[in-house]
């Protein structure tokens, strides 16, 4: 890897609906993972799919 090369870590879709009131529908974190990789981020944190069947399907 290329020391000048930018590695964005995203965490939204996983630590996002940590807080109150953040739960997202299943069509909500498609987009936003969409949206996610049309801006670039390298990595995209989705979730654990073994907390849930939402988090499973999500995944």
């Amino acid at each position: 890897m290329s020391k000048n090369r930018v590695v964005i870590f995203d965490t939204t879709l996983r630590d996002g609906e940590q807080a109150a009131g953040g739960a997202l529908t299943l069509e909500e974190k498609i987009e936003v993972g969409r949206q996610l990789h049309k801006l670039g981020v390298t990595v995209i944190e989705a979730g654990f799919p073994s907390t849930s069947p939402g988090d499973f399907a999500a995944v």
